[in-house]
Formats: structure tokens, sequence, C-alpha cells
């Protein structure tokens, strides 16, 4: 049994309550619309003041994109848990069944695709999005050379930025089609297997 240190039980308990945040956010920016929706109002329906509120999250942009750090941090857990011999590539796709499976729940699924609506619509999240994917690939990057010590930085990079090209690619495939986005990323994936 391991025993948590004071300051990895906080970070664990400021993660928990930044989710919770962003999932309040997110609900009345579907509702109601992302500028028509106000901090106080976020604040509000989380319980809180607002104040209490920016203790947890630098803005109102914070709270969609705090979205990615959270995928981040779950992709990186999903990757540490998978079989130390298990191949890079293998790791990596199973690294998105967290995805897949919030995205398989209707009760998910259409609130998440307003908010990425909302997300390609408004410019300074758009960029904030495009710049939390870079790092949330550098910060897996890192892992996947920590994990797999005969894969140099730049394959770990590539390999990387190709798995979320696959799924990218499925997620697209996904909203077109209506087929589950597993299958489609067990497909695309497949076809660019490396050999590594």
């Amino acid at each position: 049994m391991s025993v948590l240190t004071g300051s990895s039980l906080r970070e664990r308990s400021r993660r928990a309550i930044q989710s919770e945040l962003v999932q309040v956010a997110q609900r009345l920016f579907v509702q109601q619309g992302y500028g028509e929706t106000s901090v106080d109002e976020i604040a509000a329906a989380a319980g809180m003041s607002r104040r209490t509120l920016f203790r947890y999250v630098s803005s109102k942009e914070e709270l969609v994109l705090a979205k990615y750090d959270l995928v981040r941090d779950e992709c990186i857990d999903r990757l540490r848990a998978r079989p130390a011999d298990e191949p890079v590539w293998t790791a990596l796709r199973r690294m998105f069944d967290g995805i897949i499976g919030y995205l398989a729940d209707p009760q998910h699924a259409s609130p998440a695709a307003v908010v990425q609506r909302i997300v390609a619509s408004t410019p300074e999240l758009h960029a904030g999005a495009l710049l939390r994917l870079e790092q949330m690939q550098r910060a897996i990057s890192v892992e996947v050379t920590e994990r797999y010590p005969h894969v140099s930085s730049l394959a770990a990079a590539a390999l990387v930025g190709a798995a979320f090209a696959c799924l990218s690619a499925a997620q697209a495939q996904a909203e077109r089609t209506g087929v589950a986005l597993g299958p489609l990323l067990d497909e695309v994936m497949a076809v660019m297997r490396p050999s590594v």
C-alpha cells in the first residue's frame, strides 16, 4: 500500500475540483453559449464564490482549456499502467481508451461536441487548445522515452504525434458517419503501425 504525500494528495484534490469546475462550466456553455455565460454564473452553479473559483482556474477560458490538462494527466496515467513489455504503439492506442469510453457515452459525447465547436469558433480558445495539445503531446513523448529507453526523443515525438493524428482522423470520421470511435481508431492505427 502506498502512502500519499501531502502535496500529491493536495494536487489530486485540486485536479478533482478543477475537473468538477470544467464539467459545470461546460454544461453552462452548452446550455447558454460560451459568450453568454459569466464567471459568476459558473461559480454559483459550482456552489462557490468567484474568488474561490479563481483559486482553481485563472480565467473563463481556462475552464474550457483545462480539460486538455485533465486529458493529458489521464493519458499519462493510462500509459504508465500498461504492461512494461507492451509495444509502444499498442500502449499509445490503449492510452486513448479513456477518451473513447468518455465519448461513447451519449451523456458526454453531445456536450463534448458542442464545446469542441465553441473552441473551433472562438479564436483565443482555438489558439489555446492548439498550444495545450502540443504541450500534451510533448509530455506524453517524455513519458514514452522514459518508459521505452530504446525509443529516442525524436522517435517518441513522431510516434505520439502520429497516434494523435490517428485519433483526430478517427474522431472526424466518427462524427461524419456515426460509426463508433474505437473501431475506427483501431483501423487507422493498424494501418499506421510503425516498425518499432
